[in-house]
């Protein structure tokens, strides 16, 4: 059961209901979101039915939801989100791109690919400081270093930060410097990470696991929030299957399977996915072809001395055609690409 909070409620008002429905045996999980407050119920049903929480203070609706993730569902929610990131929307009107280097390596570097991708539309800045990776012997990140330097770039450049965090314990860390967390395909199931995020009060980008479902997918959204972050962007990156052509599958599918069935913004990864530079900007025109939200893209000045993904990196000729499709594709689709008129400044 869901309990959607009208917008005068009072945080007296949501307190009263999470004491009625704990007195009755039942838990109750408060989720703020931008416009509104959800609360999720788990318990006896038919002994909350008992209790007439519509006719409480503050209760604007209380919903049944069929679906197993109930905060995500579209039947709690009929109205696509949209999630702002240091006040850029991410969102069903407009196409947001967010690009960077996979891995933050020295400062130049950083500020380099961050002005390569500002000058193709991008709105946001990705960067790893903390790097998980199938050999333990590669390049793991520099860690809290790299995080100083995505926050003295975002400074240079006004970009936001939208950077990885591999571990429960590393989230305050992150979030101290961090517009908006993200969770890497290897951690889509690490289910403490997960409520570690949806508490840390920060927007979280959520990549899909190589061989999850997009059942799975969602459910694990719904870890994050429960624990009272509704601010969620989902991001398909490829999944695992028999072809050896790419690094992974692009399910392009899973954008629209997923729109229909949760309300949160769905992005797409071309570059984690194809694997290959020439592989980027085609699918990057199929994801807003096909209704994605944004793109998430590698940059690199010099992908050649890359410490990781430099085959898959964009340099200034693929950005300029980045640049031309960001343009001109999003408004065939009735859409504007993200900018700078787009974004809402966040009280410091």
């Amino acid at each position: 059961m869901v309990i959607v909070m009208g917008s005068e409620a009072t945080q007296d008002d949501i307190e009263s209901i999470v004491g009625i429905v704990s007195t009755s045996g039942g838990e109750a999980f408060v989720s703020r979101g931008v416009n509104r407050t959800i609360i999720g119920l788990v318990g006896d049903i038919e002994r909350f039915a008992a209790l007439n929480i519509r006719g409480m203070s503050g209760v604007a609706d209380v919903m049944r939801v069929s679906m197993p993730y109930k905060l995500v569902s579209r039947e709690n929610h009929p109205e696509r989100s949209t999630v702002r990131v240091g006040g850029v929307p991410i969102g069903p009107d407009t196409v947001t791109l967010i690009a960077g280097p996979c891995a933050v390596e020295t400062p130049q570097q950083t500020l380099e690919a961050a002005e390569m991708a500002k000058a193709a539309g991008a709105t946001l800045l990705r960067g790893g400081a903390f790097k998980p990776r199938t050999s333990p012997y590669a390049f793991q990140g520099l860690g809290e270093e790299g995080l100083r330097i995505l926050a003295d770039v975002r400074e240079k450049t006004g970009l936001p930060i939208v950077t990885e965090v591999v571990d429960a314990h590393d989230v305050e860390l992150v979030a101290s410097y961090a517009d908006m967390l993200q969770i890497g395909t290897r951690n889509t199931q690490n289910f403490a990470l997960l409520q570690a995020v949806g508490k840390a009060g920060k927007p979280v980008m959520l990549k899909r696991g190589m061989s999850g479902t997009i059942e799975e997918w969602l459910m694990s959204a719904e870890y994050i929030a429960q624990r009272g972050n509704l601010d969620i962007v989902l991001c398909e990156r490829g999944i695992r299957t028999f072809e050896t052509a790419t690094r992974n599958t692009l399910d392009v599918s899973a954008v629209p399977v997923a729109q229909r069935l949760s309300h949160l913004p769905v992005i797409i990864d071309p570059s984690h996915s194809g694997g290959r530079r020439d592989l980027v900007l085609p699918l990057t025109r199929a994801a807003i072809a096909v209704g994605a939200d944004g793109v998430i893209i590698d940059v690199h000045p010099h992908p050649e001395q890359a410490l990781c993904d430099g085959p898959q990196a964009l340099v200034n000729g693929d950005l300029r055609e980045l640049a031309r499709v960001m343009r001109q594709f999003p408004p065939l689709l009735g859409r504007t690409l993200t900018d700078a008129t787009h974004a809402v400044p966040v009280p410091a």
